[in-house]
């Protein structure tokens, strides 16, 4: 079964990726992660791969497709893959299906989480961590007992990721509505695109997301 999950900045994809795997036995891909393992490895294609990051470049559409066929054959994803941070674009997505055809493969599904852009904004820019132990917070609905002292561990220093500041995540959001957004038309045309409430519960989520594997 091969997977794509999409949606915007904090949705929930990632952690239903994890539960996906769990269950189903499929292998999350995360672009991300492939790049950094591809400029670590000392082979041709890892020092193509780092030559273009260093050079302050994107990496191309076509690098990034043979570096998905690449993993897709090793024998962990023998049951199958989620697709996690690619395709972003029509390009990309036509790029990817044009890869599996030639490997006799195609998508199977493709869930989009749908959330509330304006709650979602509220629910990420609210959040910090505590720096010792890592319990997360939030300025609403997860404060710490006592202000300024972890739950936990009793830390008194607390993180906030520059990409959770409202700036920061309106401009994510941004990206995705220009970028990723209209790949949904073309998922939809091929009748392969669902769509659940990310706004749900979590394991209320995981419960939708089992049942249309289910129906593979």
């Amino acid at each position: 079964m091969i997977l794509i999950l999409l949606g915007p900045p904090g949705s929930g994809k990632g952690t239903q990726a994890k539960r996906i795997e769990q269950t189903h036995g499929l292998v999350q891909l995360s672009t991300g992660d492939m790049l950094r393992a591809a400029t670590d490895s000392n082979t041709e294609f890892g020092r193509r791969v780092k030559a273009i990051m260093d050079s302050g470049q994107l990496v191309p559409d076509e690098i990034i497709v043979e570096m998905i066929d690449r993993r897709i054959v090793q024998t962990d994803c023998r049951k199958g893959f989620i697709l996690d941070g690619f395709p972003r674009t029509v390009p990309q997505a036509e790029a990817l299906d044009a890869m599996l055809a030639r490997r006799g493969l195609k998508l199977d599904h493709v869930i989009l989480l749908d959330v509330d852009e304006a709650a979602l904004i509220d629910r990420l820019s609210g959040r910090f961590t505590c720096g010792q132990c890592g319990a997360s917070y939030h300025d609403r609905y997860n404060r710490p007992k006592r202000d300024g002292v972890c739950d936990g561990c009793g830390g008194t220093e607390f993180i906030r990721r520059a990409d959770d500041r409202p700036e920061a995540v309106k401009a994510r959001f941004e990206v995705y509505r220009r970028q990723t957004a209209p790949i949904l038309p073309y998922y939809r045309e091929r009748g392969i695109l669902r769509t659940v409430d990310g706004m749900a519960d979590i394991d209320a989520v995981t419960h939708e997301i089992d049942r249309i594997l289910g129906s593979a």
